[in-house]
């Protein structure tokens, strides 16, 4: 496609609900394929991903040029021009302003009515359960849950059955907040983590009022898109706990960590060698587990100290002896893992967040002088998460 005929995508008009990330991963997806109904899975993408129906009527209103040669031409130039547009639109995601509360309304600038500034723990609950409804009427349940349609089996699965084989605890469906204890709240926004799953295809059927069916079904998309809601929610209670977005713990509520260690996390599962991945996402899980006990924090501290064992060949290397020795007097000196009489026994248990932190970013430099030796490797494109 040439300059002169160039689609042009006004950005100025939408505004996204979901990640950018997201919404450019599923989109590319879309066009790698474009087999048929391709169409249709734009339109629901864009449907979900951007405030109203904006972005959907200007994907309608791209026209196709008249082709003398058939309808085999025809339909392939209409299929090329809409490919433009929406491939333009998804390659520049990331300029696209994310949707924001709107401004306060003159209610709330009188200090009556809904707060603007954030909501109650109680309020919490009742919000999830709107935004498990919101997921409900998307299609987000349909593949746990099934749909009911006049055409359809008549065996549905029984939701709250659905729910309770998972948490245990039976009648949870439909949601009641208002019944909930701090258990079962964070429990239920665990399980609906491991239900959703997003539809990429959607269809109406207006044949016994039944409306749209859900197909295409992808666990992926769906989960970012839940973490992202959920723990938005969860930031503005402050309730100091988020979903994890990886690890061995994933879809579990963890502990709030700031930026800096949230970086330090996922460079560290994500650059470590296969031979000790396992046992740092087990470390790392075991430390920021929501109900962390004192012991489980030690037991995180010994397993990182004792992957820096193996690697301390390469630490002795870097720092001569017997500086290496230096970097195990924490682990040895304090109570964790040897407990010899003459450790240090009485220390405030805040130091145990120290120590671990400090013996993960330790992974991470010997992580990078392992790699600073390697010969370095033939890079290939790696194939997108969903």
């Amino acid at each position: 496609m040439g300059d002169d005929d160039a689609v042009i995508v006004d950005l100025s008009n939408y505004e996204l609900v979901w990640p950018t990330d997201l919404f450019t991963s599923e989109g590319e997806r879309i066009l790698r394929t474009l087999t048929s109904p391709w169409e249709d899975r734009a339109e629901w993408l864009l449907t979900e991903a951007l405030v109203g129906s904006t972005a959907v009527t200007d994907f309608r209103e791209v026209e196709a040029p008249r082709d003398p040669w058939g309808a085999t031409r025809e339909s392939r130039s209409r299929r090329g021009t809409r490919e433009d547009w929406f491939s333009e639109l998804i390659s520049r995601a990331s300029e696209i302003r994310p949707a924001v509360a709107p401004r306060p309304y003159w209610p709330q600038r009188r200090g009556r009515g809904l707060s603007a500034d954030g909501i109650t723990p109680r309020d919490a609950r009742r919000e999830f359960a709107r935004i498990v409804a919101d997921f409900a009427e998307k299609g987000y349940l349909a593949e746990q849950f099934g749909e009911e349609c006049v055409d359809g089996r008549d065996d549905l699965p029984d939701a709250s059955a659905v729910i309770a084989r998972r948490l245990g605890i039976p009648g949870l469906w439909p949601l009641t907040p208002t019944v909930w204890d701090e258990d079962i709240f964070y429990g239920l926004i665990e399980v609906f983590h491991d239900l959703v799953s997003r539809p990429r295809l959607r269809r109406f059927h207006s044949y016994g009022g039944c409306g749209w069916h859900h197909s295409e079904f992808h666990n992926g998309p769906a989960r970012v898109l839940y973490r992202a809601k959920i723990n938005e929610l969860l930031l503005e209670v402050d309730a100091g706990y988020e979903l994890a977005a990886e690890g061995e713990d994933l879809g579990r509520l963890v502990a709030v960590t700031d930026d800096a260690r949230s970086l330090l996390v996922h460079r560290v599962l994500n650059d470590s060698p296969p031979a000790v991945a396992a046992r740092v996402r087990h470390a790392i899980a075991l430390f920021r587990a929501r109900d962390a006990s004192l012991e489980s924090k030690r037991s995180a501290i010994v397993a990182a100290v004792g992957i820096l064992e193996e690697r301390r060949g390469l630490i002795r290397d870097e720092l001569g002896k017997p500086n290496d020795g230096d970097l195990f007097k924490i682990a040895n000196g304090f109570d964790l893992r040897h407990r010899r009489a003459g450790q240090l026994t009485n220390y405030n248990d805040a130091f145990l967040d120290w120590i671990f932190w400090w013996y993960l970013a330790t992974i991470e430099l010997t992580n990078k002088l392992i790699e600073a030796a390697e010969p370095p490797r033939t890079g290939t494109a790696s194939a997108p998460p969903f």
